[in-house]
């Protein structure tokens, strides 16, 4: 495809009340390479964005002089991404070439990424690009202790920003740098002070766009970040349990009753040898059935029997993307490598099904 036939990256910015969302949008949308952007959000009054208005298009849509257009969710996402893109066919709205969603604070980001990958029009349209979280350095460690919400913002994102950090010590920035590292090891975590951060940075992740010849797979298969959860090395890989990997801020996690992040696990699992297609495709399917509300996130690329190039798949709890093939491998690693994050699932649980599928003295194997 190309031209107006091409799919739309859509990027979902979320992150917990008052974690910075509308100061880094604000200054977003100011740079020169977020002109032809859509952002869509629920109410125009959680964002600040009155001082770039130029004109009011309609009850839904406004324009900006930075090149960029705003709409509000009516009713159902479905509804207003549809809507939005006739508006571009007509020329009723400028051409964007890029969507920004951001949800509330309080939100859940799965049911956006449902949405962007199962409604049949709008996967037809749209793609996903990636998910950016902004956690705040003050108040981000109560958060996560009390939030389930934020915890889950957290461990589905491909970018996390660390916001406020001009407000807080040192010590206290590295510690929930860490505790983000460790909950989610794939996302580059990157403070930010008052929203002053490259788009670069942040978006045409192309994580999902079979068009490019070449994804950012090894940013996000991060497999060197997963050794051993980022410590404890020497300890062999069907031990590293959730609670294990999560309690490397104190020694004595289960009297922090408040901790969600130790019921997240982030792993990645490596196959040696080439795949059967159905025996993974059947096994995948088994798990979300059974556990798909407690599957975060699932990323991996494969190396499929009697294929030379490498599958790309994506899973979101019950939901997964079709498959996509890559023109090339992007390293010289050929090992099948799947990366899960999950709620309440051991990692020992995932190995052992995942064995057991495999058959013929094979094994999936934690990174490390």
């Amino acid at each position: 495809m190309s031209g107006a036939e091409e799919r739309l990256p859509v990027s979902v910015l979320t992150g917990f009340l008052g974690s910075g969302k509308t100061t880094l949008l604000s200054r977003l949308l100011r740079h020169p390479d977020m002109r032809d952007t859509a952002v869509i959000i629920n109410e125009f009054g959680e964002v600040g964005l009155d001082h770039q208005l130029v004109e009011k298009a309609d009850e839904d849509t406004i324009l900006m002089n930075s090149g960029c257009l705003c709409c509000t969710i009516r009713g159902d996402l479905v509804n207003t991404l549809r809507e939005l893109f006739l508006k571009r066919v007509r020329g009723e709205v400028p051409e964007f070439r890029r969507v920004v969603i951001e949800t509330t604070g309080l939100a859940d980001p799965a049911p956006i990424l449902h949405t962007l990958m199962s409604d049949p029009l709008v996967s037809a349209r749209f793609r996903l690009d990636g998910v950016i979280t902004t956690v705040d350095v003050v108040n981000g460690a109560g958060t996560l202790d009390r939030q389930m919400e934020s915890v889950k913002q957290a461990a589905v994102a491909d970018r996390i920003l660390l916001t406020k950090t001009d407000l807080a010590g040192a010590a206290e920035r590295e510690a929930l740098m860490a505790r983000l590292r460790a909950l989610n090891p794939g996302a580059p975590v990157r403070p930010v002070t008052h929203g002053e951060v490259e788009p670069e940075e942040l978006f045409n992740v192309g994580l999902y766009d079979p068009s490019r010849k070449s994804l950012d797979v090894q940013g996000w298969l991060r497999a060197e970040a997963y050794e051993g959860g980022g410590h404890d090395h020497g300890h062999d890989h069907h031990h590293h349990d959730h609670e294990h990997d999560h309690d490397h801020e104190h020694e004595h996690g289960r009297q922090d009753v408040n901790r969600h992040d130790a019921r997240i696990s982030s792993f990645c699992l490596t196959i040696d040898r080439p795949v059967e297609w159905s025996q993974l495709a059947y096994w995948l399917d088994l798990l979300a059935s059974y556990r798909g509300d407690d599957l975060l996130r699932v990323k991996g690329i494969l190396n499929v029997a009697g294929s030379d190039r490498p599958v790309v798949v994506h899973g979101v709890q019950h939901l997964f993307h079709p498959p996509v093939q890559l023109e090339a491998w992007p390293d010289a690693d050929r090992r099948s490598r799947i990366v899960f994050i999950t709620r309440d699932i051991p990692r020992a649980t995932i190995e052992q099904t995942l064995n057991a599928m495999l058959g013929d003295g094979a094994e999936a194997k934690a990174a490390g």
